[in-house]
């Protein structure tokens, strides 16, 4: 059912504040908009040199998940390398799965973790005070911080089962966790968490979330997936495209400075369909492209064999940024790169562990992305996936528990440590700076 701007305002008046009420003052910064196809900010182009930071907001948290102190440490190493755009996640559900984030935003449906509000606050104050960008992104395809499945679960569209679970083999759950995209009750539950956010007020600085030029975007979910069975395309699609367009044009109508974006793999995330991801981008209330490259996850790099199998991975990522740099002049919008990543040789989640491919990885994609952004193309910037600073695993075989406080760039999916990048990673801390301090040159 789609929204007139008049109910929309008026459900929004009606919510309950997540902020307290103050009045905020005029924005002393500019935002990042789009002009001729290209990000730009304060009338030139808009490059930058990324990173993910999911957990910013735990770590900004008064509550048991909060290290404020860590927090500035790990934005003054980011920024120190030159990286200044940050990738965060802004939601998260309580989730049934075994393998989980917590605490959560939501840790039941409409009830708000005021800590990490808060938490998301300080995030927002701390890159304010250092001139760094958010993208905040308010949901997500898979289960480790809630996400679709969580509110899938809430309203009993079920039943219910984790990634991975061996007695529902790929693509089973893509399949059901693109049912929240046609389900009219989960999606008034996100809705409902995702105005209120919108419209939140700062705790920290009394400025609109609105108003905040440290906001870059809006993502419309982590990776959001039309779902998994190719064959039913004809049936998974129109739905997905409705959801893009009706929940971005939702953002819009509340927020007008912001840009917009889906949060989408590419291709390889919108059933290996290149029309699928013209079709995804086409609205006028989504700004940009995004992309992620994952070899290993996509069986292009062995990771058991990653030496013998690297070369032909890298050739088909090459290949892969390539057409999305095509697909990116075709709808004359500004692309991302906004999560790559490879593991450490030999699988290993040690911070002492080899990294000379994952090095080697990093310089591909940061030399794709240099020589487009040389060219004038639309490649915007990267956020490589993803910071884990000075975070360990907490236990021995390094799976995240719920308590845990020493979070990392790995989500409790995986092993902490698989593809993060640690504070003692010299040689690749190297190659990141290396590529910031070119973009700069720029």
């Amino acid at each position: 059912m789609t929204l007139s701007r008049r109910h929309l305002m008026a459900v929004f008046a009606a919510l309950p504040a997540l902020g307290a009420a103050k009045k905020p003052p005029a924005p002393k910064k500019s935002f990042v908009g789009v002009k001729n196809g290209r990000l730009v900010l304060d009338g030139k182009p808009y490059r930058f040199a990324g990173a993910n930071l999911w957990y910013g907001a735990w770590l900004g948290s008064p509550g048991p998940s909060g290290d404020r102190e860590r927090l500035k440490r790990e934005l003054d190493r980011l920024k120190a390398m030159g990286v200044t755009n940050l990738r965060v996640l802004g939601a998260g559900e309580r989730s049934p799965a075994k393998a989980a984030v917590s605490p959560t935003f939501q840790e039941e449906p409409g009830t708000y973790s005021q800590d990490l509000l808060k938490g998301l606050d300080v995030l927002l104050a701390e890159m304010a005070a250092r001139d760094m960008k958010a993208v905040i992104y308010v949901n997500n395809f898979w289960d480790w911080s809630g996400g679709m499945p969580a509110y899938l679960n809430w309203v009993g569209n079920g039943p219910w089962f984790q990634q991975g679970d061996p007695n529902h083999p790929w693509p089973e759950f893509a399949d059901y966790s693109a049912r929240f995209y046609g389900d009219a009750k989960a999606n008034a539950l996100f809705r409902r968490y995702l105005l209120s956010l919108v419209g939140r007020v700062n705790t920290v600085t009394g400025q609109a979330y609105r108003e905040d030029p440290t906001i870059m975007a809006w993502q419309l979910a982590n990776e959001p997936r039309p779902g998994g069975m190719e064959a039913n395309a004809d049936t998974l699609l129109p739905v997905y495209y409705h959801w893009i367009s009706e929940t971005s044009a939702i953002i819009k109508t509340i927020d007008t400075k912001h840009l917009v974006c889906t949060g989408s793999e590419g291709s390889m995330g919108c059933l290996r369909s290149e029309a699928c991801v013209i079709e995804a981008h086409k609205p006028a209330t989504i700004d940009y492209l995004t992309l992620h490259v994952w070899p290993n996850n996509w069986g292009w790099i062995d990771p058991k064999n990653q030496p013998a199998t690297y070369a032909s991975g890298e050739a088909r990522c090459r290949d892969y940024v390539s057409r999305h740099i095509a697909l990116a002049k075709q709808l004359n919008k500004p692309l991302v790169i906004e999560e790559f990543g490879l593991i450490r040789e030999s699988r290993a989640f040690a911070p002492a562990s080899a990294t000379a491919d994952k090095d080697r990885f990093y310089k591909t994609i940061y030399g794709l992305a240099l020589d487009d952004m040389k060219a004038g193309g639309p490649i915007a910037g990267t956020n490589f996936w993803a910071w884990n600073g000075e975070g360990r695993a907490q236990h021995p075989d390094a799976w995240f528990a719920a308590g845990d406080k020493s979070f990392v760039g790995d989500p409790p999916q995986e092993e902490q440590g698989l593809y993060g990048v640690f504070d003692t990673d010299a040689s690749t801390l190297a190659v990141i700076a290396e590529h910031a301090a070119a973009v700069r040159a720029l």
